[in-house]
């Protein structure tokens, strides 16, 4: 089966994570996805099948043999897509011979156009896949799941020697929990990849240092016709918090390494208010500044205010994974290779974000990530190609061929 077919029927499984959830997984529908993911696996002959009591979904492919001593390795893809447009059904639509022009999604009235998307005359000639334009594909990170399980095949099937192979799907990692209760020991390989970037081709073993930070602001609600000196309207103070940051780090203003703090939610009135962000950065000292600069704010809006009207708490999200992959930049350098075994120029870029791979090369997994062929992710216009999601597979294949030479 090709990994496009693949794709097309996981989508149809929603899947969205909800970050307000007590629970792990975050959601029931994700255990769909996962429970089918299993049987499909045992069906091919993956051994050590289970799904665990969190969701996560692991796998082995033994070794070929004779190539028991080789380097044991991973691959791992996440189930959940976001919730924004994820609140009906996902109805995939195939478009062939795409001929790179704008293109309505169906009747949406939502057009994917050249002046917003550069890179879609790259796929003239292609066989494209969307949505109806009315939620998200889901190919992130579907086709990670897809591509993964279609080297399974392969694999399984011999087309090439190979040593153990281990595969994953994790739960919940659009909400920045995927990697919370992976089993390292138990998923047994000594490196992974994960499927989870975009044009294929991609390497990125740079990502993000994140943080999420809370800003819970306490009014002070009097009649406003004699509250002069007294009031503290908690909704103008968050406006205030945002009005101290620098609109040239914000998302809209940034690209390649440059950081941003970036306001997720604004809410409350004048009793109380509370404004969200996410943080981000590559370079660490940079982040620690970003960090701090927050407390600031708050410490000079206390001053002004009076101490208690706002509190602010920060929450590690990940780390850039840099650190810990080039003490094994083998992983980079055979990924490369791969992509030109593979037909392609191999291109390494920065994550703008992170990826369960950030936070397992952390938790003694060293995990980079490579391109699925998607673009557009978290929104309805998302789109992959079916030819882009074959040499996503030929990058795997060539990858584990390496690796066993």
């Amino acid at each position: 089966m090709k990994a496009y077919e693949r794709l097309l029927n996981y989508v149809k499984v929603p899947t969205p994570s909800d970050a307000k959830s007590v629970t792990h997984p975050s959601s029931e529908c994700q255990k769909v996805l996962a429970e089918l993911l299993a049987e499909e696996m045992k069906q091919m002959g993956v051994t050590e099948v289970r799904v665990d009591d969190k969701c996560y979904v692991y796998g082995k492919i033994p070794a070929t043999r004779g190539y028991e001593n080789k380097t044991k390795l991973g691959f791992i893809a996440h189930m959940d897509t976001v919730s924004d447009f994820a609140d009906h059904a996902v109805n995939p639509v195939i478009h062939e011979q795409y001929d790179g022009e704008d293109l309505p999604l169906s009747e949406s009235g939502r057009v994917l156009k050249k002046s917003t998307f550069p890179h879609l005359p790259s796929l003239n000639g292609r066989t494209l896949i969307t949505s109806d334009g009315t939620t998200v594909l889901g190919a992130d990170d579907k086709a990670g799941v897809a591509e993964i399980m279609t080297l399974a095949e392969a694999l399984l099937a011999g087309e090439f020697p190979h040593g153990q192979i281990s595969i994953a799907f994790t739960p919940d990692e659009e909400i920045g929990e995927g990697a919370d209760f992976f089993d390292v020991e138990g998923f047994g390989a000594d490196y992974a990849y994960t499927a989870d970037g975009g044009p294929e081709g991609e390497i990125e073993f740079e990502n993000f240092n994140a943080s999420a930070a809370t800003f819970q602001i306490t009014g002070f609600n009097v009649h406003p016709g004699s509250s002069k000196d007294t009031m503290i309207n908690a909704a103008a103070v968050a406006c205030e918090i945002q009005g101290m940051l620098p609109e040239a780090e914000s998302p809209r203003n940034t690209e390649g390494y440059e950081g941003f703090y970036h306001l997720t939610s604004l809410r409350g009135d004048v009793a109380e208010a509370t404004a969200e962000y996410i943080i981000r950065d590559h370079d660490a000292q940079r982040f620690a500044e970003r960090e701090e600069n927050l407390h600031h704010i708050a410490d000079t809006l206390n001053q002004k205010y009076g101490e208690g009207t706002v509190k602010l708490a920060i929450r590690e999200q990940y780390r850039n994974m840099e650190e810990k992959i080039r003490p094994c930049y083998h992983l980079i350098e055979n990924a490369q290779e791969a992509v030109r075994r593979a037909g392609m120029t191999p291109k390494v870029v920065p994550i703008r974000g992170g990826t369960d791979g950030a936070r397992l090369s952390y938790m003694g997994l060293p995990c980079p990530n490579l391109g699925t062929g998607g673009y557009a992710f978290h929104g309805p216009y998302e789109h992959i190609t079916v030819e882009g999601m074959d040499r996503a597979v030929e990058i795997l294949k060539e990858i584990v061929k390496l690796y066993a030479e």
